[in-house]
């Protein structure tokens, strides 16, 4: 329940930014914006301000507009006279309901149609760069209290400054080995082996290969736990070089840097996390595209949910951390040219432009409903996989 309740507020926090780049956006613009969605819909409840009165109105219940009118962007009139805030049923994103978001009312000043191309693009492109900027942020406010990081940046960095004792981490296992079978995990901190103290994960690596034939007992620190599991190294994979445990090591350290470097520190971070996710799905996309199918486990709402759980049982330093590199990576699947998401409707945007009219708005509206229907799919199989790998 408390992994849970940690991924809504992850997830409510991502949206919510997100959507509010898109609302600021707009509404610097002078665009006329009809709701303000946590959520996709049946609406759950939600309030709106009168602006001729001022007085709040709560609302409760299904509203007018559907879960199609909002992938396709379909809709006639604003519902009530102002601004809707609301949270709904399908907590797998959220929305902000933009006059003429599909090219509707064009000869109308307050609505997006009538806007330039280039302010459209930026409402379009606002999500996505807020949530960039929520991850550097994090990420600086992350290296002013101290964020996980390799020991190694300790002596090429001299802003570097260590909080506490460098340790050696579990940073990945392998499904099929020795150290799933012994139930080692993302995060658990190798203290010893057979007794010997471990400060390096060269050190471990090393004790392991000098000895391949005996059964070894690893000392592990998980959270406020400390326990010791036996392991006995074995091939893996088809590499018969050599015996294997089936684990990734990495020698870390909390790291924390003055307020003024931390702040460029995040920024810095942030951008390269960036880059090395765009390089992801970049291979990911090839692979599938040639038919070697996934090049590594892409994870759906099961398994962030799990990852942000066990991000939270490490300490908030490390929630901080996954909590960013799930915002970059919100942004960069969201700017990608598919039809539904921003980038999709950015590349309409485009064509327009192009080809010096605007697409049909069948053909639009077609476009992301296929779109969406795609992604809920992906995200059903995705989720599924999830499942059977906790199971």
């Amino acid at each position: 329940m408390t992994t849970f309740i940690i991924f809504i507020l992850v997830l409510s926090l991502l949206v919510f930014v997100h959507e509010a780049g898109h609302f600021l956006a707009a509404r610097a613009f002078g665009i006329k914006v009809y709701e303000f969605a946590i959520g996709f819909p049946p609406r759950a409840f939600g309030w709106y301000r009168d602006p001729k009165t001022g007085k709040r109105h709560w609302l409760l219940g299904a509203g007018k507009d559907s879960l199609k009118d909002t992938v396709v962007g379909e809709q006639t009139e604003e519902e009530y006279p102002g601004c809707v805030y609301s949270f709904n049923w399908i907590p797998l994103g959220g929305f902000v309901r933009i006059k003429g978001e599909t090219g509707q009312f064009r000869d109308e000043p307050d609505s997006f149609g009538s806007k330039p191309a280039w302010q459209r693009i930026v409402v379009l492109a606002a999500g996505v760069t807020m949530n960039f900027l929520l991850a550097a942020l994090l990420l600086a406010g992350g290296f002013m209290i101290g964020l996980p990081s390799d020991a190694s940046i300790l002596e090429n960095d001299r802003h570097a400054q260590l909080v506490g004792e460098p340790t050696v981490v579990v940073q990945q296992v392998d499904p099929q080995s020795p150290a799933a079978t012994a139930d080692l995990k993302l995060g658990d901190v190798v203290t010893s082996v057979n007794g010997e103290a471990m400060v390096s994960a060269d050190g471990v690596v090393s004790y392991i290969e000098a000895n391949q034939e005996s059964e070894l007992t690893f000392t592990i620190v998980r959270g406020e736990e400390q326990f010791d599991t036996t392991v006995r190294p074995d091939y893996i994979g088809g590499m018969e070089d050599k015996k294997r445990i089936g684990f990734a090591l990495v020698d870390a350290a909390i790291v924390k840097y003055p307020v003024h470097i931390a702040l460029y520190k995040g920024f810095v971070a942030a951008a390269n996390g960036t880059v090395a996710i765009v390089i992801g799905f970049y291979v990911l996309i090839t692979q599938l595209i040639v038919g070697n199918g996934l090049a590594f486990d892409v994870a759906g709402p099961v398994g962030i949910a799990s990852i942000v759980g066990d991000s939270a049982r490490l300490g908030f330093a490390y929630l901080i951390n996954v909590t960013a590199m799930i915002s970059l990576s919100l942004a960069v699947m969201n700017i990608l040219p598919i039809p539904a998401l921003d980038g999709g409707r950015i590349l309409f945007v485009i064509i327009e432009k192009i080809i010096r009219r605007p697409v049909p708005m069948k053909y639009e509206q077609l476009a992301h409903t296929a779109g969406f229907a795609l992604l809920m799919l992906l995200i059903v199989v995705v989720t599924w996989r999830d499942i059977v790998r906790v199971l």
